[in-house]
């Protein structure tokens, strides 16, 4: 019994993680080469460059703050226990939430903008991403604390396939890295500190 709780508790390593996002990425690119998309011209689509960043910088502060500001609101409720439980298990180390944020960042808005949302829409793309964090987040209890998670994570990827739409890509991957940044670095202050 105590070696299957010490495995469940194990940390993910920051080069799994890294390792997931790759993974993302590469079938992000395959999708795209598959459609014969040309992956600079991504980039290149939508505001420029330092309007796309500004923007990017503008989203990612106002829904990380608004995530930290209700999570700090009430850091003992259900949905938030279960958010810090699942995210500490990453190697939040060091500058870690950093690196995972910004692969993340990039990886899954050139899977679920630039490769999938095209495809089926910002509605399917969106349903596509909340289905990839269930694991994170538990959805299968299917109680009060889960559709909230469920809820943020939904409506926070319908915003990101806005701005991608009207901004574009560079300036969705900065605004998931900045949303990421602010969680992770709450969980672990969460995580850590003695109630």
């Amino acid at each position: 019994m105590e070696d299957h709780l010490r495995k469940h508790d194990l940390k993910i390593p920051l080069r799994t993680q890294l390792l997931s996002c790759a993974a993302l990425a590469a079938i992000a690119v395959a999708i795209l080469l598959l459609r014969r998309l040309p992956l600079t011209g991504l980039l290149q689509a939508g505001l420029p460059w330092w309007q796309q960043s500004l923007a990017g910088i503008a989203i990612g502060f106002a829904v990380g703050g608004i995530s930290a500001l209700t999570t700090l609101r009430k850091p003992h409720s259900e949905a938030v226990r279960r958010t810090v439980a699942s995210y500490a298990r990453l190697d939040l180390d060091g500058l870690n939430p950093l690196w995972i944020s910004l692969a993340a960042g990039v990886s899954e808005e050139l899977l679920f903008r630039a490769a999938l949302q095209p495809l089926a829409g910002i509605w399917g793309a969106s349903v596509l991403f909340l289905l990839v964090h269930s694991g994170a987040y538990d959805f299968r209890r299917l109680d009060r604390a889960a559709l909230w998670q469920a809820g943020g994570v939904f409506g926070m990827s319908v915003l990101l396939g806005l701005a991608f739409e009207y901004a574009g890509l560079l300036c969705v991957m900065i605004a998931h890295a900045i949303v990421d940044i602010i969680g992770l670095y709450l969980v672990r202050h969460l995580a850590t500190r003695k109630d």
